[in-house]
């Protein structure tokens, strides 16, 4: 089965910066969508960017323009370049391999998770 590891999480001031990474094992990694996901407490887990295996890239609307998905197909990776952090950025965040859209939602595999990592935004 797939194992994802996530790294780069950690505490940060409001405006600044992380890079988070995930690293997918036992899979066709090229051939899947990767998705990065986040949950806070008290709220749902909700989609924060997806990117599919030619690039392409989907958003939030909440992190447009601030965040960016990227992979290397090669290193069997995905990130996700968090730029002028919010405090409502606070969550754990989860990476997710092969996300499947039903209309316009990108759904997660309940199965392909990662272990989830916590971004801190606090003054």
């Amino acid at each position: 089965q797939v194992q994802l590891v996530e790294s780069g999480g950690g505490l940060v001031q409001p405006g600044g910066s992380l890079r988070l990474s995930c690293v997918a094992s036992g899979s066709e990694f090229s051939m899947k969508v990767m998705g990065w996901y986040r949950q806070a407490p008290g709220k749902q887990r909700e989609l924060v960017a997806v990117i599919t295996p030619g690039g392409t890239k989907n958003y939030a609307d909440s992190v447009q323009g601030r965040f960016t998905i990227s992979r290397d197909n090669a290193k069997n990776t995905v990130y996700l370049r968090m730029n002028k952090l919010k405090p409502e950025d606070t969550a754990v965040y989860y990476c997710n391999l092969g996300p499947v859209k039903y209309g316009s939602t990108w759904s997660p595999r309940h199965d392909a998770w990662g272990q989830g990592i916590q971004v801190t935004v606090s003054s």
